[in-house]
């Protein structure tokens, strides 16, 4: 699909984060999901591993996800503000599709961890670009909640670690180019002298 774009390096330097609050409907259809995801598990993995999972959240169970992070949010603060409140409601109702990415590490491996946790990484970047490339945006969000391990508990249980609430759907709005880091700063030449 390609998002309309002619080539696939258009389609690559034109893909771009939006933000969750902003998401409208749609969202992916059923068969688009499990496309979407299907294409997230096609990322390096050294040793086979599937360092990851992902469970998705359906709009019938964002009260209930709201209800955890409620009270995950209240161990740490037990009289929160109204706008803390009214954030973390927005956070579990925002755009109309959530995956919550979990990094699920094999301790039984003799894969390092670190390889692990990239892998996690680019599984979470690819499914992003399958999102795009069916012509939604994604956000990538982690924050408190993605620390917790009481809403990490409510998904998995330790040593997995949420890597980020991936949330999906249609732009509500124009995207913005965010500032990138200029070439020079961040690519070299090595030089063994």
């Amino acid at each position: 699909m390609f998002n309309d774009l002619s080539t696939p390096l258009e389609f690559l330097a034109s893909r771009r984060s939006g933000r969750p609050r902003d998401m409208v409907e749609p969202g992916p259809t059923t068969a688009e999901l499990q496309r979407i995801l299907e294409i997230a598990t096609r990322t390096p993995d050294h040793g086979k591993l599937a360092p990851w999972r992902f469970v998705i959240v359906g709009k019938e169970q964002r009260g209930a996800f709201a209800e955890i992070l409620h009270a995950a949010y209240r161990i740490d603060k037990d009289q929160p503000g109204r706008l803390e409140i009214d954030a973390i409601e927005q956070f579990a109702h925002q755009a109309p599709t959530l995956i919550v990415a979990l990094h699920s590490p094999k301790e039984s491996s003799k894969i390092p961890r670190w390889e692990q946790e990239l892998s996690t990484g680019a599984a979470c970047f690819n499914l992003l670009a399958a999102a795009h490339a069916h012509g939604y945006v994604g956000g990538w969000l982690t924050g408190w909640a993605a620390c917790s391990d009481t809403v990490r508990d409510s998904f998995g249980e330790a040593p997995e670690k949420i890597a980020g609430f991936i949330f999906i759907g249609t732009s509500g709005g124009e995207l913005k180019e965010r500032p990138r880091p200029d070439y020079e700063t961040v690519i070299s030449k090595w030089n063994a002298e």
